[in-house]
């Protein structure tokens, strides 16, 4: 049976904090669901509708419309519950890239029941720059590599994204995204293992 709301936890920080990083390791965890707004825009048809919006407004360093990210969202949601590979009576669901302002936030309320945000946190713009750099050259995503892009994001996520944190309040952990990836993925599993529904989650079979 479907719950009410699907129990969600956030991976939140500015670009090139390492929250793909995170995502793909937990992604392959039992009874972890995880989605990467960014991945799913870049996955569009550059020929489709909502493809031609996250062109028009990545190319600039700027966020998509709160309506279209939302819509992207509920759409790519439902089709993975459709295909099984989202169970939301069973998985957690783990959320990169959205919400990414607290409009979106808001809008995100009736849907998901955000038990943590585990906010990756690097005050270092300069190394965050170097790795969006590397990602861009590696995985072949043009709107990184741009400098003055770059920086936009930054000044979009200070603005915009950043009042997340006190929009959920104490359900935010701050972790340091400047330590080795192995050690921020065991700061998280420690958060989420003294959670109450963790004796839940650590009892279901695979």
């Amino acid at each position: 049976m479907r719950p009410s709301k699907y129990r969600t936890f956030l991976i939140f920080g500015a670009p090139g904090c390492g929250k793909g990083t995170q995502g793909s390791i937990i992604a392959q965890i039992p009874r972890f669901h995880f989605f990467s707004c960014g991945d799913a825009f870049r996955a569009l048809e550059a020929r489709s509708p909502l493809g031609q919006k996250f062109v028009e407004y990545s190319s600039k360093g700027q966020l998509v419309p709160d309506e279209f990210t939302i819509e992207l969202w509920k759409n790519q949601i439902e089709a993975r519950i459709s295909s099984t590979a989202f169970k939301p009576d069973i998985d957690f669901l783990w959320l990169d890239g959205i919400p990414r302002n607290v409009e979106q936030a808001l809008l995100l309320e009736p849907f998901c029941d955000v038990l943590k945000v585990f906010h990756l946190s690097c005050p270092n713009r300069d190394e965050l720059a170097r790795r969006i750099r590397k990602r861009a050259l590696k995985q072949n995503r043009l709107d990184d590599a741009n400098e003055a892009v770059i920086r936009k994001r930054f000044e979009i996520y200070d603005n915009e994204s950043k009042p997340i944190l006190e929009y959920y309040g104490q359900r935010t952990v701050h972790l340091d995204a400047s330590q080795s990836p192995v050690k921020v993925l065991n700061d998280i599993l420690n958060e989420i293992m003294v959670l109450d529904c963790w004796p839940e989650l650590s009892r279901m079979v695979v």
